[in-house]
Parts: C-alpha cells; sequence; structure tokens
C-alpha cells in the first residue's frame, strides 16, 4: 500500500468512527470514579485515607450488585459511591457476614452521590450493597471507592 492509500484508508476509518458517535458513548466507570472520589473530598479532610483500589460497573434502574470487603475492628470506613448520571439516584449499604445492617445511622444519598459509613465491631468480611434506585438511563455506570482512618 503506498502511502497516499493507507492515509486515505486511516482517513475513512475515522469518518466512520466519527459518524457512530452517539452522545454519552464515552461516558464510563471512569467518570463514575471522578464522581465517587468527589464526595470522598470532605472526608480526607477530616483524616481519611482513600484507597486506590475501587469496584465499579454499570446496573440497570432497580438492580443491585454486591461486594465483598475485609474491615477491620478498631478502624473506621466511609464507602462513596458515584455515577456520572445526574439524574439517577443511587444508593449504598453495609452488612456483616450474618446479613445484619452494620452502617452507622449517619450514611446520605444526594443524587448521583451515595456514602454509607461503619465502624466495625469485629473484624470479618463484610457485604457492601450498591444500588441504582432510579435512572434515565437504560444503564448506568457506578463506582465504589472507600477510606480508613
Amino acid at each position: 500500500m503506498t502511502p497516499f492509500v493507507k492515509t486515505l484508508f486511516c482517513q475513512v476509518i475515522l469518518l466512520v468512527m466519527l459518524g457512530s458517535f452517539q452522545p454519552g458513548a464515552f461516558a464510563s466507570v471512569d467518570d463514575a470514579q471522578s464522581f465517587a472520589l468527589q464526595a470522598a473530598e470532605p472526608y480526607v479532610k477530616q483524616g481519611f485515607q482513600v484507597r486506590e483500589d475501587y469496584w465499579g460497573g454499570d446496573l440497570g434502574s432497580g438492580e443491585k450488585k454486591a461486594v465483598r470487603q475485609q474491615l477491620f475492628k478498631g478502624n473506621e470506613y466511609w464507602f462513596w459511591l458515584g455515577t456520572e448520571v445526574e439524574r439517577a439516584k443511587i444508593s449504598v449499604h453495609i452488612y456483616d457476614s450474618d446479613g445484619k445492617l452494620a452502617e452507622e445511622p449517619d450514611g446520605w444519598e444526594k443524587g448521583h452521590f451515595a456514602a454509607a459509613h461503619v465502624i466495625p465491631k469485629a473484624t470479618g468480611s463484610y457485604f457492601i450493597i450498591v444500588s441504582v434506585e432510579e435512572s434515565p438511563e437504560e444503564r448506568t455506570h457506578w463506582a465504589l471507592v472507600y477510606g480508613f482512618r
């Protein structure tokens, strides 16, 4: 292939890709993670260390996802959930290994942000349940980050 044909071929591929662009096509779990980290900002000022690892995915309205995490007695944890879909309503709750609600009552939900707080009474596996309660989108990206002190 000559350089001219290669260039022309690349231009045609680019035009085809741009022609198939749909609004929101580039929204992602990374965008949702940015919102989850935004929700964590005030807590960092209070001394919480945010972990680099996070969980993410996409859910339909009314769907839930369980995330299992080892938590340690003596630490205090916040879990922050975010999505890029501004009109979505999301929630996050924390359960112990017996399926009992383990979170403190100061958790909150504000539109496309949510948070849950736990001070584990025992070291062990806990289940963090994330949910997309409502969303104008068919599938809503979400990301969950957490911090401890």
